[in-house]
């Protein structure tokens, strides 16, 4: 007779998950369902469905090889209820199971669809992360502000990495002043490993194709790593190639190589096939052994320890409306260049290309050219929120909603960011080589041919003057802005609207 479900969802493929350490082999069966209700809740790149669909296949057989009894759903069962709840009840009834050994999920929406459930559930600690919501809660009580650079350091002095004793090794605790190098000219790294399909993987892209074709994005070519084995393979593949340059040039853009020096280990974090812990030692001994410079490695650590640990811990301290938060009043609909249309803007064009390609851009296309932009045109941020959840294979709500409606977007009201994540095109030229070959002209600020990102930007602190003009790091800005002479200000202000107007009207702008 089965005791328990055992439920694994498909970014919880780890081995020393919570649920799996507290269930017994020879009495559970573990419940894996690939269920169109997570593949189109928002419609996710078919990349990242094929990802996970094919990951999950790969962690099922893994089990199964561990001696675990396995029921997989697969997403073309006739009998597939179609819900993660509606696989388990499936499940229960055929085993007479009566109880759910759940690890908690990275959403609120699933959270409260187990607790809902008609079944005795128990949801377990996710503990692959260094910082319990308990740890969280108790770092943040009582701060007036939440910022991701003290929570670091103390996740530095918990975990030991780059630690001297209790002080941080080199003297510093961030080294983020050395990591804001322009593009290069020559990139020496070749680019994340790649792996070609094999069956399990072939099988779930010929599903996918089948079922998602009508989802933005582009499945093939097929390269993501889906095995524990492929997983370790890139991260060691990245830190001998990629690593020692990764923090001059981790901010940089370039028009014909998307990838510079970035490892794209996050896809399998997030789904589980790697720990944070591990990833960071094995960087931090490339630091040890002379392979990497201390702001390379440390600029890396900071992303994993600090940054993910951080936004995860804001995210489940908000609650569930945290994702529908909306702190400046944006309501414009997401113009049609997010999903391929025409842009003359190269930097966008070149961005949404690559994620419609890749279901991958860096941190600084996703913040300072699609988010950049959502912000400076007012976008409503619960749609660039959906947005970035379905088109990125690495993006799972307690992630990407306080990166999107925190940093990005400034819609939590500054919880995350102390001031909007805002800039002219300058910004733009200075780190990358999009505006050289730009229908628009970044130097130009006004009349035909100038830089949207130039006009929007004096809009947007136009518009919202009354929130930001007190902030001491925006200061300088609304100084300039009043320093310009009355006749170029209206002529800003009365250019961006025209290019908002026909922004809003579907023009290809």
């Amino acid at each position: 007779m089965v005791s328990r479900l055992v439920l694994v969802l498909g970014d919880q493929l780890s081995a020393g998950l919570s649920a799996l350490q507290q269930a017994d082999k020879a009495r559970d069966t573990v419940v894996m369902a690939e269920v169109a209700d997570e593949a189109s809740y928002v419609k996710h790149h078919p990349k990242k469905i094929a990802l996970i669909f094919a990951a999950m296949r790969q962690f099922a057989t893994f089990l199964e090889q561990e001696g675990w009894q396995v029921a997989y759903g697969q997403l073309d069962d006739p009998e597939n209820a179609g819900s993660i709840v509606g696989e388990l009840l499936r499940r229960a009834e055929q085993t007479g199971a009566a109880e759910v050994l759940a690890t908690e999920p990275g959403e609120w929406r699933l959270i409260s669809a187990l607790k809902e459930a008609p079944l005795k559930v128990t949801i377990l600690q996710d503990d692959r992360f260094i910082a319990s919501h308990q740890a969280f809660e108790t770092w943040a009580e009582g701060r007036k502000q939440l910022r991701m650079e003290y929570f670091y350091r103390d996740m530095r002095r918990k975990t030991g990495l780059l630690m001297e004793g209790d002080q941080p090794v080199e003297g510093k605790w961030n080294f983020d002043h050395d990591n804001r190098k322009p593009a290069p000219d020559e990139v020496t790294f070749e680019g994340p490993l790649r792996f070609d399909p094999d069956e399990t993987v072939a099988e779930v892209l010929d599903l996918v194709e089948a079922r998602f074709e009508a989802h933005f994005g582009d499945l093939r070519p097929f390269w993501f790593a889906t095995t524990r084995a492929q997983a370790l393979e890139q991260l060691a593949h990245f830190v001998t190639h990629g690593l020692a340059r990764f923090g001059d040039y981790q901010d940089a853009m370039l028009n014909e190589n998307r990838f510079l020096y970035h490892a794209l280990v996050s896809t399998s974090l997030n789904i589980g096939l790697l720990t944070p812990l591990e990833v960071c030692e094995a960087v931090e001994d490339a630091y040890k052994e002379g392979r990497a410079p201390i702001n390379a490695v440390e600029g890396f650590i900071r992303q994993i320890i600090g940054w993910r640990e951080y936004v995860r811990g804001i995210y489940f301290l908000e609650g569930p409306d945290y994702s529908s938060r909306n702190g400046l009043g944006h309501s414009r609909a997401l113009p049609a260049l997010y999903w391929g249309a025409e842009t003359r803007m190269n930097c966008l064009s070149k961005a949404v290309a690559q994620t419609k390609e890749e279901a991958y851009a860096h941190h600084i296309q996703r913040l300072m050219v699609t988010g950049n932009f959502g912000l400076l045109a007012g976008i409503d941020p619960h749609q660039v929120h959906e947005w970035y959840l379905a088109v990125y294979a690495d993006a799972f709500e307690w992630v990407e909603a306080p990166n999107t409606v925190g940093m990005s977007q400034f819609a939590d009201g500054g919880i995350i960011a102390s001031k909007p994540y805002v800039s002219s095109g300058a910004y733009i030229n200075r780190m990358s080589d999009y505006c050289k070959s730009c229908a628009y002209k970044v130097a130009q600020k006004t009349g035909e041919g100038a830089c949207p990102f130039n006009l929007l930007y004096w809009h947007f602190l136009d518009r919202h003057r009354d929130r930001f003009e007190g902030n001491p790091r925006m200061g300088n800005m609304y100084r300039t802005w009043d320093r310009m002479d009355e006749a170029k200000r209206q002529t800003v202000l009365s250019e961006a609207e025209e290019f908002l107007t026909r922004l809003e009207a579907g023009e290809a702008v």
